[in-house]
């Protein structure tokens, strides 16, 4: 059974998503109307290597071009902490190769970042990527998704010794107020994903009082953190409303309103294009 969101005309932005392993219950297709149906109408399909980022390249490109597609697909080029020790040359010849062909609807660098929780790339390579990338979303002039785990003084020292991208993403921001604090200081935008509707998250639930509107970004990360009440179940895009109520329980505001807010936030921070 689908879950009811009570979409009606409310349409949301799906800021983060990872649609490359939307492989179980009828595959991408599958996925794409069942967010259609719960008023899903973007999403961003992100990259975590150079595999993953052609391919989210390629599943933009093929959604763009069907007559009525059941939402607007973007992708975005990046090299995840995880993978660091494989560098980001593949990245910068993939941005270069798709804008000798228009673009490719990419949208962003990333995502990229530090994660000193798993430590699955040394942290010196990390931190040498992470910069490498900085620098190559500031070339291309695009925004940058970061992924920060456990190293946000390292994370916005990069950043800062870098030159701060001019639309920098906090991607699944898991910090209290104070380090929301330290995010938006630097112009960032502040992305909620479905640990927001989790019980001991209070932490997050108090950043999102401080994150201002203009300032706000919902996503899912699926295939990973279904929110409450479908733990459990593989994410998708379909359930991003429920992180939006969650959301807007916290700002006390109507859902309406934050899917309207978070969309023209998302508009703004990736420059979208089209309905």
């Amino acid at each position: 059974m689908e879950p009811s969101s009570g979409a009606g005309t409310t349409r949301w932005t799906d800021s983060h998503c990872h649609l490359q392993y939307a492989s179980e219950d009828g595959g991408v297709a599958a996925v794409l109307a069942r967010a259609e149906r719960a008023g899903v109408s973007r999403m961003i399909c992100v990259g975590t290597d150079l595999a993953s980022s052609r391919l989210a390249v390629e599943m933009a490109a093929r959604q763009s071009e069907v007559v009525r597609p059941a939402a607007e697909v973007y992708a975005t080029v990046g090299m995840h902490p995880h993978d660091a020790l494989a560098g980001a040359d593949g990245i910068e010849a993939l941005l270069a190769e798709l804008e000798g062909q228009g673009g490719g609807r990419v949208v962003a660098v990333g995502e990229c970042g530090l994660d000193y929780h798993y430590d699955n790339s040394p942290r010196a390579a990390q931190r040498e990527v992470f910069a490498r990338q900085v620098a190559i979303a500031n070339a291309h002039d695009l925004p940058i998704v970061v992924h920060t785990r456990e190293a946000l003084t390292d994370t916005l020292s990069i950043l800062e010794s870098e030159g701060v991208p001019a639309r920098t993403i906090f991607h699944c921001f898991t910090g209290g107020p104070a380090d929301a604090g330290r995010c938006l200081e630097i112009g960032g935008y502040l992305s909620f994903s479905g640990i927001v509707t989790f019980t001991n998250a209070d932490d997050v639930r108090e950043a999102v009082k401080v994150c201002p509107r203009d300032r706000l970004l919902i996503e899912t990360d699926s295939p990973y953190l279904t929110p409450v009440p479908y733990r459990g179940r593989t994410n998708e895009p379909t359930y991003v409303p429920f992180v939006g109520a969650a959301v807007a329980r916290s700002k006390g505001l109507p859902p309406e309103e934050v899917a309207e807010v978070t969309s023209e936030n998302a508009t703004a921070a990736f420059r979208l294009v089209g309905d």
